[in-house]
């Protein structure tokens, strides 16, 4: 299955949509999406991964970027992440670093 990143900023908050396979020859156009989010100077990084199926180790490496990128004053979330995709995350441990959602709400995350 293909693979593809999608940046939208909305005030302060970098929303990533993740769809398909995050693998070696696919993290690359992921970490290009949060090179450029962080580039926003935004205050919130949403990852939605609905419609991401699977998460090599090379899309843990991103994400690991990610939360170095970003800097600490950025909250990263992890929304709707499948079963494959958070047991990934979790034996790592670094769901301890990102705050996990189980889905995604606009009023949270984009205020009127």
């Amino acid at each position: 299955m293909a693979f593809n990143a999608t940046l939208e900023t909305i005030n302060d908050t970098a929303k990533i949509l993740l769809f398909g396979e995050l693998d070696a020859s696919t993290a690359p156009l992921f970490k290009e999406q949060v090179e450029k989010a962080a580039a926003q100077n935004v205050k919130k990084l949403a990852l939605l991964m609905n419609d991401l199926d699977y998460m090599s180790s090379a899309g843990l490496r991103v994400l690991i970027f990610a939360k170095q990128k970003m800097g600490s004053g950025v909250d990263i979330y992890i929304i709707s992440a499948n079963e494959m995709v958070m047991d990934t995350i979790q034996k790592t441990g670094f769901h301890h670093s990102v705050i996990l959602l189980d889905e995604y709400d606009a009023a949270k995350f984009e205020p009127v």
